[in-house]
């Protein structure tokens, strides 16, 4: 059997997609590989594949427990046999499985990596045939990565215990050039063959929104795009029990999940959600690191994350499947506080001495800035993600609220200097709110206690609206002619270049134009690009009879078949076998395992 056989027979996929050959081919070989590819390009693929193809067993260190529970029945129901180790098990089961294991039976076993230096998986190492170690999420060795697991760091360690080196692939879809450097390092890579397909998800909407009412937003998107499947991510487990409360008052299905929940209900909403018994999840980032759910069709986050890794993972996990999804940032000034806060307060780190968490704590607050300007930047949001991750591109790319916004340059010349001259005749001692009050003119008792109703810039701008104001702040701090400190309570200062503003050059800001009628939030709807025109109808009934398959066999039901899977085949209409395995996503397993009861709902809804 070959590369080309394994994909179709296992996985149902005719070709590979780009990068996974050059990866596949390099393990094959025998060589290192180091994989840097976004959520859905199809990761996993470029080491189960050598895996079948490899004599001996595959290793796979995973983070989660979620992420190996659901890859090993991913790849039960595909027919291939697989295993984990992890603390979910019982002492019993665990007995079993290593015993399994020892006879054979198992191909690929996903193992945490806290558990590779037992003494009792050791052993077991040590008398096994190991052919590659597959380190998933590598960017959790770094320790400069925002996911650090000091657990990974005893990867290096197992593997020089076993009597031979094996190959080792080592995969991750956020790392910055220096993260990737650590990567290498940590790992002890020998000359990998290092393959980078890039960043962009193709089929992810961008959009930044700064609503008044954030819940009313969430409402009015949800309620706009009913039955579909989606996370909102908050900052905080009070958040995340306050949006879940109110949403299930209104009759959305939904499941709240944080650390502060009980193992066992976390549990229980996670199964909910992968199993569609309810629609929407509403959780801290502490869900769905691993979560292979593939119908995910929005991430809504309610609170601005802390860095933009952390971002484009949480909203990578939108869209899996290739299909088009939404990915929503309801930003407010306060959230860049509180994240300021949770850097400051963060649990000491027990592998770095005092100098070395200082330094990480400063590259948290200068990604918290970078964070913070992709959230008010008018250029394309795409863009800004790609550039932050080492890409170039056009600054366009008609797949974001920015580059379907309609712009103009305006002048903010007086605007700029009042606020220059404001921070100055204060003594730099203020933030931008009150910098912001004083320009207005407000009447509030905190600028009367700080004597700033004297200032001499008091009421300067007091026609121009305050979302103005803070525009223009915002863009002359990005453009370095103000800057905003890092600290708790932020305090606007002046730099070298502040005095420009009073330059003869006018001082010209993009702005978006006043929209007479709201926009749609996503308008992603119509533009469905299927491979063919999708009978909805059908679609419909097939996704029931894959629901009424999952309960019966339970497992999630995009484990059965994906929704991309469910749209070739209501667009193909298969009658039999042979046309049934030209659906996306179907091998001969599941060819053999389901054929059948699709062909017949098919046959049933034509005829």
């Amino acid at each position: 059997m070959d590369k080309y056989r394994v994909l179709k027979k296992y996985f149902g996929y005719d070709t590979f997609r780009e990068g996974q050959e050059r990866i596949i081919d390099a393990l094959l070989e025998g060589k290192d590989a180091f994989g840097i590819m976004p959520t859905g390009a199809g990761k996993s693929l470029c080491y189960q594949t050598p895996a079948l193809l490899l004599d001996g067993i595959t290793l796979v260190v995973s983070p989660l427990i979620s992420l190996m529970k659901d890859q090993v029945e991913t790849l039960n129901e595909a027919g291939v046999h697989a295993a984990y180790f992890n603390s979910s098990l019982t002492a019993g089961q665990y007995k079993k499985a290593l015993q399994f294991a020892r006879e054979g039976r198992y191909q690929m076993i996903y193992v945490a990596p806290e558990r590779l230096l037992l003494q009792e998986f050791i052993e077991f190492a040590q008398h096994v045939k190991i052919s590659m170690v597959t380190v998933d999420e590598a960017h959790c060795v770094s320790q400069w990565g925002q996911d650090f697991r000091p657990s990974y760091l005893k990867i290096v360690d197992f593997i020089r215990l076993l009597p031979y080196r094996p190959r080792i692939g080592a995969f991750t879809a956020t790392a910055t050039k220096e993260v990737r450097e650590d990567i290498l390092a940590a790992l002890d890579l020998q000359d990998p063959v290092e393959v980078v397909t890039g960043f962009d998800r193709k089929n992810l909407f961008y959009q930044v929104r700064s609503p008044k009412d954030k819940f009313a937003e969430v409402m009015e998107y949800i309620s706009a795009h009913p039955g579909e499947s989606g996370i909102i991510y908050c900052l905080t487990r009070k958040t995340v029990e306050e949006v879940c409360e109110k949403l299930i008052a209104r009759g959305i299905a939904a499941a709240r999940y944080h650390a502060g929940l009980s193992d066992a209900e976390r549990a229980r909403s996670q199964e909910a959600f992968l199993y569609d018994t309810v629609s929407v999840m509403v959780a801290t980032n502490a869900f769905g690191m691993g979560i292979d759910k593939s119908n995910v069709r929005f991430v809504i986050h309610y609170n601005m994350p802390k860095d933009i890794e952390s971002y484009y993972q949480e909203a990578g996990r939108a869209g899996r499947d290739g299909e088009e999804a939404n990915c929503i940032l309801l930003y407010a000034p306060k959230d860049v506080k509180l994240n300021q806060f949770l850097i400051e307060h963060e649990v000491q780190n027990e592998v770095l001495a005092k100098e070395e968490m200082e330094l990480v704590r400063e590259r948290d607050r200068e990604r918290l800035k970078q964070m913070t300007f992709y959230c008010t930047t008018n250029g394309c949001l795409r863009d800004f993600i790609l550039r932050y991750f080492g890409e170039y591109t056009t600054n366009y790319c008609g797949k974001c609220s920015n580059c379907l916004s309609e712009f103009e340059e305006i002048d903010v010349t007086d605007t700029a200097q009042a606020i220059v001259e404001c921070v100055k005749s204060s003594g730099q001692r203020f933030g931008m709110t009150v910098i912001t009050d004083t320009l207005r003119g407000s009447q509030s008792a905190k600028l009367k206690q700080n004597k700033m109703a004297q200032n001499m810039c008091f009421g300067r701008l007091k026609e121009v609206p305050v979302y103005r104001i803070r525009q223009v702040m915002q863009f002359l701090n990005r453009c370095g002619h103000i800057f905003v400190t890092d600290e708790q309570y932020p305090i606007v200062k002046l730099t070298e270049k502040s005095d420009e503003i009073f330059d003869n050059a006018p001082v010209r800001m993009k702005a978006a134009k006043e929209q007479k009628k709201k926009p749609s939030v996503s308008g992603q709807k119509k533009g469905r690009s299927d491979r063919f025109d999708t009978d909805y109808s059908l679609f419909e009934e097939l996704r029931k009879l894959r629901m009424k398959i999952a309960k019966e066999e339970r497992v999630p039901p995009y484990i059965v078949f994906s929704d991309k899977s469910l749209k070739d085949m209501s667009a193909i209409k298969p009658a039999t076998k042979k046309e049934f395995l030209e659906v996306s996503g179907v091998g001969d397993h599941k060819c053999q395992k389901y054929g059948e009861r699709f062909l017949a709902a098919i046959a049933k809804y034509k005829s």
